[in-house]
């Protein structure tokens, strides 16, 4: 799996770069032959629907859909149609947090105990020495999405969240590595109610939604309803249609992902980013903020052997809540979000005062490869197929995945039993990370419920020994895992291990001990 999360990671930490538009022509980008891209594209992937919108200097030069909301309905994607932007939530929580700073409010290197008492870390010493600024750039000691189940489809609040994240392990040290943190940036938003007395979602509506014009911009899933133009995200198997499925639920860690946006409202946001602040002539945020949240404050290595794909990017690094990296000269400050069914990103050049979003409702690598198109395209190189190499990727990657689970079907020992009846391994399991599971018997098989989320539940079936397969009923996004049951010297389950292969959800760090044996 880590060949597929480093693909994964590509997609996240990388935005697009483009321009567009329905004005003039700027630095050789073929605004005609770029929109026959993005057609001609759309379909290669299979992708439903998607809006991109381009902002030159200070206002959208262009903004348009392509293909459809939702597989199996009309209703066409237009430049206010409504998709989660997911991780693009997070430089708004950074921006909150930088006005606070201006107001003599916080410190950027103020301890985060200070503000949140009750906030816990793995050991004593980086939960007194951790800062705000630590918070939103990634560098806890924490590996990436380490204990993103906690909020995936839980019961949990915000606060219980934050709390659990004491018992997640290290996988660095702290300081020395870039570990991207959803529930990290939660508690970076968790300050400002503690600050202002107001919550998250309040402030960021008063303070930036309003100011901006951002009229159609979402806080939660819940504020969906009864909206008409919005995306649905889909589900896209290999050589099957698009399936259409439910949208995450974020508020237990709304600061890290909760915004629901369109192109157009997202593209106010790139100006603000891109002209220092400024809007319309209203100073929103400081300049010299602004400079602080695209200046780099954690370096995330490049990998070798991909650099030599990705001619003129020599760095890449992270902000306050972006990401950035050089390409032939200039700086890039950008931004992805990934939830289940939809990848967002967005981009600036403030060098070149022009900056891209773009928004789909399925999982996906065209946004990457569309960006380093457009970015050839703006340097004079436009005969790059962008699309067509990274197709070539997800079938290597593909073609991986298919090998790893024929290696363990050839490994498999065939004709084998459990070692005891299946009511024996029936029971309650759980640890202090994530909390208590259930295994139950329905219909002569064992049920996997993992308790806190009314999501994850899973169909068992044995595969080997004390190993079962396991299928989660309501999550196609999430591949078939394994269960393995660990027996004691007592003759009796002890403990059970989940092992769900995917690039988002750590299933291997939670912990379960029979409780009731």
């Amino acid at each position: 799996m880590k060949n597929t999360r480093l693909i994964l990671n590509l997609l996240l930490f990388t935005v697009l770069f483009s321009i567009s538009g329905f004005a003039q022509k700027e630095q050789g980008i073929n605004f005609k032959e770029l929109d026959k891209y993005l057609v001609k594209s759309l379909k290669e992937w299979k992708i439903p629907g998607m809006a991109v919108a381009v902002v030159q200097g200070d206002s959208i030069a262009f903004a348009k859909g392509y293909g459809i909301r939702e597989f199996g309905k009309t209703g066409k994607v237009d430049s206010k149609t409504l998709f989660a932007v997911a991780s693009n939530t997070k430089s708004f929580t950074a921006a909150a947090l930088s006005q606070l700073v201006d107001e003599g409010k916080l410190h950027w290197d103020d301890k985060v105990i200070d503000y949140l008492p009750w906030f816990r870390m793995y050991n004593d010493y980086v939960t007194g020495e951790m800062t705000v600024r630590d918070l939103l750039c990634h560098r806890s000691g924490l590996k990436t999405f380490s204990g993103d189940l906690l909020w995936y489809e839980t019961n949990y609040s915000q606060d219980e969240v934050i709390k659990r994240a004491r018992y997640l392990k290290p996988e660095y040290g702290f300081r020395s590595h870039f570990g991207y943190s959803n529930i990290m940036v939660s508690a970076a938003g968790r300050i400002i109610p503690e600050i202002t007395g107001d919550s998250w979602q309040n402030y960021i509506r008063k303070h930036f939604f309003i100011p901006l014009g951002m009229t159609s911009s979402l806080l939660s899933v819940k504020e969906l309803k009864n909206k008409k133009n919005v995306a649905m995200p889909h589900y896209v198997a290999e050589g099957k249609d698009p399936l259409p499925i439910a949208y995450m639920q974020w508020d237990n860690v709304a600061p890290a992902a909760a915004v629901i946006s369109n192109v157009e409202d997202m593209s106010k946001w790139l100006i603000l980013q891109m002209n220092a602040g400024v809007f319309k002539g209203d100073t929103i945020l400081s300049a010299k903020q602004i400079w602080e949240m695209h200046s780099t404050q954690t370096p995330d290595n490049m990998n070798r052997g991909w650099a030599k794909y990705f001619p003129g990017k020599h760095f890449s690094t992270y902000g306050l809540g972006w990401s950035l990296f050089d390409y032939k000269g200039v700086k890039v400050v950008n931004h992805s979000g990934g939830a289940d069914g939809m990848i967002s990103q967005m981009m600036i050049v403030p060098e070149k005062k022009i900056g891209i979003v773009i928004l789909t409702n399925s999982v996906n690598y065209l946004p990457t490869a569309l960006m380093y198109y457009v970015l050839d395209d703006y340097f004079g190189n436009p005969d790059n197929d962008w699309s067509a190499f990274f197709l070539k990727v997800k079938k290597y990657m593909d073609n991986l995945d298919k090998q790893d689970r024929e290696k363990a079907e050839k490994e498999r020992t065939p004709n084998t039993k459990p070692a005891l009846a299946l009511k024996d391994y029936t029971g309650i399991y759980g640890g202090k990370l994530y909390g208590n599971a259930k295994v139950s018997l329905e219909n002569g098989h064992l049920v996997l419920d993992f308790l806190p989320s009314d999501i994850l539940i899973g169909d068992l079936s044995h595969w080997q020994y004390e190993t079962f397969t396991i299928k989660l009923r309501n999550s196609p996004t999430l591949p078939e895992g394994t269960v393995n049951f660990i027996i004691g010297k007592n003759g009796k389950v002890n403990e059970l291990k989940v092992n769900i292969p995917n690039p988002d959800f750590d299933f291997t760090e939670l912990e379960f001990k029979k409780i009731n044996k």
